[in-house]
């Protein structure tokens, strides 16, 4: 099959003929149909975030079950599900106490002594984040995929697998916004546009979404901002405290930046609560007005929006049928495999949405 493997960091991808194992008992052999180029791809591809490499990367992907291993009952042949990176054992103390997208558990993927799940020749291939869906086919743990009803487009379901679940996640379960309350988001990507359509669902009476694209602005508003802020023109920070008379009840940041973070926390009112989704770059230290915390003011992070990935997933498809999720303009362009570099580098310049990878 086809992949587009990372050899070295901040070098392309380069697509190569590779193999794919066997689905062992609880594994699912899924044919990619299509996969969103990510900003969290970027970050592995550029060194933000470490890796073993050479590794096929790809993470946010949907398409149709091709083979199960003996012990899986959750899907059939013909099946069309999502993919979700934050992979779930279902007995360790984080999924025991309902955080599964905190579980890490090993045994989520193969054995040292056990068949690499992929490989070229003889040289065996990282598997990323459990996925790998820059390939044709992907050979998966049971545990990393949701089953979702036929008539979804697999390229709008792709996203679901990581940007919308992300963003919409944060909002609805790590800072649990309550209807009728104030709204920041700063960064209008693919995560945070999905994380104001998700304020929208949620009830939020006013919704500011904050960035330095005209053009995203713009978007924003088609997925719920009822107010934009253009950074780029004035102190965001000022003029959000302003607009709210005291700042917003909740507050949520979708770039991975020590200033936007911090911006997130000063923009909000007494008790109010700001949410990092953003991937901030290791070894950045986040600084904070420690007499601020008085006025109980708090921070958190978010890790794939809290998710509960096998409930989320069906529920967020039908929402966007219902026309409540708004995953049609999250696609800024289809592109094919080969073009995976390009989409990178449109990440780059700030422009677009999503770039998705279709292998139909």
């Amino acid at each position: 099959m086809k992949a587009a493997v990372l050899r070295e960091i901040n070098k392309p991808l380069v697509i190569e003929d590779i193999q794919h194992g066997k689905p062992g008992p609880r594994e699912v052999l899924v044919r990619t149909v299509a996969a969103g180029v990510c900003h969290s791809d970027l970050h592995f591809q550029n060194g933000s975030y470490p890796y073993p490499l050479p590794a096929v990367l790809g993470h946010e992907s949907a398409g149709v079950v091709e083979a199960v291993g003996a012990d899986v009952t959750y899907v059939k042949p013909g099946d069309h599900v999502i993919t979700c990176l934050s992979a779930f054992c279902g007995h360790c103390e984080y999924c025991l106490t309902g955080h599964m997208s905190l579980c890490q558990e090993p045994e989520l993927q193969r054995a040292p002594d056990q068949p690499s799940r992929l490989a070229k020749s003889s040289e065996n291939l990282f598997q990323f984040l459990n996925l790998s869906s820059f390939a044709e086919y992907m050979l998966v743990h049971e545990h990393t995929i949701a089953k979702i009803r036929p008539d979804m487009p697999l390229d709008r379901a792709a996203l679901i697998g990581c940007g919308v679940t992300t963003g919409v996640g944060a909002v609805i379960h790590t800072a649990r916004v309550e209807p009728g309350s104030t709204v920041a988001v700063i960064g209008c990507g693919g995560v945070g546009l999905s994380a104001i359509n998700g304020a929208a669902i949620a009830g939020a009476a006013r919704i500011i979404a904050v960035d330095m694209v005209p053009s995203k602005l713009e978007l924003a508003r088609k997925f719920g901002a009822t107010d934009v802020v253009n950074a780029a023109a004035v102190d965001a920070v000022g003029t959000v405290v302003e607009m709210t008379q005291g700042g917003v009840h909740y507050s949520f940041e979708a770039i991975g930046l020590k200033k936007t973070a911090e911006q997130s926390f000063k923009m909000l009112r007494r008790g109010g609560l700001a949410t990092i989704i953003g991937m901030i770059p290791v070894g950045t230290h986040i600084e904070l007005h420690g007499p601020e915390f008085l006025m109980e003011r708090k921070i958190q992070g978010s890790n794939m929006g809290s998710n509960r990935f096998r409930v989320d997933m069906p529920r967020f498809v039908d929402f966007y049928l219902q026309g409540r999720l708004h995953l049609d303009d999250l696609i800024s362009r289809r592109i094919r495999l080969e073009d995976v570099n390009e989409g990178f580098e449109a990440l780059k310049t700030g422009e677009v949405a999503r770039s998705v990878i279709m292998f139909d």
